[in-house]
C-alpha cells in the first residue's frame, strides 16, 4: 500500500466533515449524512487507488453511493478494501452534541471482514490491556483485568457504553463492580479509539453496537496497538439467514483483531465534525473552515494530528481535481 495514501485520505474525511458540519444542530440527520457521503464520494474520484467498498452505506439497492462493492479511486494504484462511515453520529450532528466523526479505513485487498449490517457485542481496549480481556468473560473479570493491566483500581476505570435499553444489565454490572461509566448517545467508533489515548480518560468500551463499526474500529486499534473483540448478534431469522449467505455458520464465533483486519498494513483517518475528547469539530470563520484530523498507519505505527484551514471561496465544493 502506498505511503502517500495516508495524506490522501485526510482530504476525504476533511471534505465529509466540512460538508456535514453545515447541518450541525439543525435536526436533520439524513441531510447531514447525505452531505458527508456526497463530499466523500467526490474526493474519492481523485485518489490514486483501486478501492472496493466492503463496509459502506448499505447494499447497492439501498444506497446511491459508497455502497458495498462499489469501486473507488482513479483505478490506478494499489488494490485496497475500503471501510467508510461518512458521518459516524448522524443523530449527534442533528442535535449538535459530542463526538461526531467522518471516518475512513483502508487495508490491503481482501483483508477486511465483510461484516453484515447487524449488531455486534464488543469489547475494546488500548495497548496496555491487549491480551488481557476476553469477550466471553464476566464484566467484573474484564474490568479487573484492565484495572490490573493499567495499575489502577476498578473504581478509577472509565467505561464507555452506548445509552440503550439493551444495556441495562451491563450498566448495572459495571456499577456493582465499582467502575465509572460514560453513557454516550451514539458514536462507538470514537469511543473505541478513545481507549487508546490516555488524554481521553477512557479505559474500555463495552456493549452492543454495529458490526460494520466494529471493523472500522479494528483498523484504528490495529494502528494504535489496541484490541477489539466482537461477536455477531443477529436479532431475527432474516439476519441469521444473511449470516449463512455470507458463509457465517457459528453465531458464537469470537472475532479477534486478525479476523476483523487480517493484513499487516492499514490506514485510518477521522476528522471531527463536532467537538469530542480526541478531536475538535469543524469551525466556520468567515470564508474559512477549520478541521482537526487524526490519521494513522499500522505498518509504521505513525499517528498524526492535522489541523486544516480551508478556503471555502477557492474550494467551494471541497474538491480540486488533480
Amino acid at each position: 500500500m502506498e505511503r502517500s495514501l495516508t495524506m490522501e485520505l485526510v482530504r476525504v474525511t476533511e471534505a465529509a466533515a466540512l460538508s456535514s458540519a453545515r447541518w450541525m444542530g439543525r435536526g436533520k440527520k439524513e441531510e447531514a449524512d447525505d452531505a458527508a457521503t456526497s463530499a466523500m464520494r467526490d474526493v474519492f474520484d481523485t485518489i490514486p487507488m483501486k478501492g472496493t467498498v466492503v463496509i459502506g452505506e448499505g447494499e447497492k439497492d439501498e444506497a446511491p453511493m459508497l455502497y458495498i462493492g462499489e469501486k473507488l479511486g482513479t483505478g490506478v494504484g494499489p488494490g485496497v478494501d475500503v471501510a467508510v462511515d461518512p458521518l459516524e453520529g448522524t443523530n449527534i450532528v442533528a442535535q449538535g452534541t459530542w463526538n461526531a466523526l467522518a471516518v475512513i479505513a483502508i487495508a490491503d485487498s481482501k483483508t477486511l471482514l465483510h461484516a453484515p449490517d447487524m449488531y455486534m457485542k464488543k469489547i475494546a481496549v488500548g495497548p496496555e490491556a491487549v491480551g488481557k480481556v476476553d469477550i466471553n468473560a464476566s464484566t467484573y473479570d474484564n474490568l479487573k483485568a484492565v484495572a490490573d493491566a493499567k495499575q489502577k483500581d476498578i473504581e478509577d476505570l472509565l467505561v464507555t457504553v452506548l445509552d440503550r435499553p439493551r444495556h441495562k444489565e451491563l450498566i448495572e454490572e459495571i456499577r456493582q463492580a465499582g467502575a465509572r461509566i460514560k453513557l454516550i448517545p451514539d458514536g462507538d467508533v470514537a469511543a473505541s479509539i478513545n481507549t487508546a489515548f490516555d488524554d481521553t480518560g477512557v479505559d474500555l468500551l463495552l456493549g452492543v453496537g454495529g458490526a460494520p463499526e466494529g471493523v472500522i474500529s479494528a483498523v484504528a486499534l490495529k494502528c494504535l496497538g489496541g484490541e477489539i473483540q466482537g461477536k455477531l448478534m443477529p436479532r431475527n431469522d432474516a439476519e441469521m439467514e444473511r449470516c449463512k449467505r455470507m458463509g457465517i455458520e457459528d453465531m458464537d464465533k469470537v472475532y479477534y483483531m486478525n479476523d476483523l483486519c487480517s493484513g499487516d498494513d492499514a490506514i485510518f483517518a477521522a476528522t471531527g465534525v463536532t467537538d469530542g475528547e480526541l478531536l475538535k469539530g469543524v469551525q466556520f470563520k468567515g470564508t474559512k473552515g477549520t478541521t482537526q484530523t487524526v490519521v494513522m498507519r499500522a505498518k509504521s505505527g505513525t499517528v498524526r494530528f492535522i489541523d486544516g484551514e480551508h478556503s471555502l471561496k477557492k474550494k467551494p465544493n471541497l474538491v480540486i481535481q488533480p
